[in-house]
């Protein structure tokens, strides 16, 4: 996981030039056009940026979904038929975007991330989402990751499904944020339950391998945060804004994404505030088996100071020592030392030092 990209290929170049940065995908751009009403529907893939200029007049909502934006020239083209501003071409190209809404009066920028789960790395995964909002249309910008977050909105458009085909092109724009913002609870329920697996080998037998989890969990944690948190500034804008891209009707709904994005964000916190306790409970467990160990070797140490003493003494090689003549001298010593080591023994126990 990258929490930023390189963009030294950018340096020095004018605004609103156009190079892409991100993971290069294989394969070419692939452009899906929906075009709706509520008595109409069109879905098709198409090969040219040639054949989305029919739709551009059309009285109907269309939404043209760009998967793989590689291919800098694709962009650019789709950029020049919708009278898109070089600096938003510049930004949907460029994929380490902070969220962000602009608006250009004519059309409304937006910017998100979508997150996926990598069940093979237990990594989060991200790819940005650029959405153009014009009066009758939406264009989405996709880097190409695996999938999407957006086959139930489009599901919901083949069917008829609710009042989307009724409503106009800002409740799709409002159906797109609203799908990728509900993933995002997924992802939650995930991580919640790696906090969860993460607790009991805590409680049970920390190891190394339980502080590199805890890292790797506090380093997604803020990679999360850094994702979401400013998306919350961007529905916000277009909930209160004054744009007249969004009917009041949606701004309903938009308030209801909002609501949906602070419990995304008080989520994000208490696990983030959980992993650092778990931090703190982990380096206590390691200070406590330590501080175990200290004690048993210091009781050790401690029994053997007298018994090393008594040994020292008689180890010693003068000549006249009347202990050494002594017949019942070396079992009498054994003794006393072994009287001393069981009443220190049973002192320290009395003491509940053992």
């Amino acid at each position: 996981m990258r929490f930023t990209k390189k963009r030294s290929k950018k340096a020095g170049l004018p605004p609103g030039t156009l190079v892409h940065i991100g993971d290069k995908e294989s394969g070419d751009a692939r452009i899906t056009i929906i075009d709706y009403d509520e008595a109409h529907f069109e879905e098709k893939i198409v090969n040219t940026i040639e054949e989305c200029m029919v739709f551009r007049d059309k009285p109907t909502v269309t939404w043209i979904d760009v998967d793989r934006i590689g291919r800098v020239e694709i962009v650019e083209r789709l950029g020049e038929c919708y009278g898109l501003h070089p600096l938003v071409l510049e930004d949907i190209l460029s994929t380490d975007q902070r969220p962000k809404m602009e608006d250009y009066g004519d059309y409304t920028y937006i910017v998100s991330k979508m997150l996926y789960y990598n069940d093979k790395n237990h990594q989060i995964e991200v790819e940005q989402i650029s959405l153009i909002l014009g009066r009758n249309f939406v264009i989405s910008f996709q880097e190409g990751k695996e999938g999407d977050v957006f086959d139930v909105i489009r599901e919901r458009l083949r069917k008829a499904k609710g009042r989307i085909r009724r409503m106009g092109a800002d409740f799709l724009n409002y159906a797109l944020l609203d799908a990728i913002v509900d993933h995002y609870f997924i992802i939650l329920e995930r991580l919640g339950e790696r906090v969860e697996a993460l607790e009991e080998d805590l409680v049970k037998h920390p190891t190394a391998k339980t502080l590199h989890e805890i890292h790797n969990l506090k380093r997604e944690m803020i990679f999360l945060r850094k994702a979401v948190w400013p998306l919350r500034e961007v529905i916000g804008g277009l909930q209160r804004g004054e744009s007249p891209l969004i009917q009041e009707t949606t701004r309903v709904y938009l308030r209801d994404v909002y609501d949906h994005i602070i419990q995304v964000m008080d989520t994000i916190e208490t696990l983030r505030d959980m992993v650092s306790g778990m931090l703190d409970i982990y380096l206590s467990s390691v200070s406590n088996r330590l501080n175990a160990v200290m004690k048993v070797l210091t009781i050790i140490a401690t029994v053997f100071m007298p018994l090393t003493f008594i040994a020292g003494i008689y180890g010693m090689n003068f000549k006249y020592m009347p202990e050494l003549e002594w017949s019942w001298g070396y079992p009498v010593i054994l003794i006393g030392m072994g009287f001393i080591a069981v009443s220190m023994l049973l002192y320290f126990k009395k003491r509940r030092w053992l």
